[in-house]
């Protein structure tokens, strides 16, 4: 029961991150635009590059969550490995593309690799 649900956590963060990111952007100002990056701006990296680099970001993300949770899901050995890849780059993906409406996702993230670490839930090992 709980790698059930453990898998159904870890694929359904994961199925959001490209649903986040391929999102139309909304026209009020205080909007979440994938094509405005504090790093890439930096750089000066046009708007269409990041965005495209975004959600390559975050489809590698999704797809990195779903394995873990399909891993989790069969109470595998490496799932663990591919959570904390995973919780990686979606942390990689907010740290660059920051906007203060991803904070959930960077405590979720987090919450994963801390999960991970402390060996949580034992019943998964």
């Amino acid at each position: 029961m709980i790698g059930v649900l453990v898998a159904g956590f870890l694929i359904a963060h994961g199925l959001l991150h490209p649903g986040i990111w391929a999102a139309p952007v909304p026209a009020d100002r205080f909007r979440f635009d994938p094509g405005r990056s504090w790093a890439l701006t930096a750089v000066h990296a046009s708007a269409a590059p990041a965005r495209a680099a975004a959600l390559a970001l975050a489809w590698y993300t999704a797809l990195l969550y779903v394995v873990a949770g399909a891993g989790a899901a069969v109470s595998s050995g490496w799932w663990p490995g591919v959570a904390i890849v995973a919780a990686s780059s979606g942390l990689a993906l907010k740290a660059i593309w920051f906007h203060p409406w991803l904070a959930v996702g960077v405590l979720l993230d987090v919450g994963v690799v801390v999960a991970v670490i402390c060996s949580w839930p034992g019943s998964l090992r």
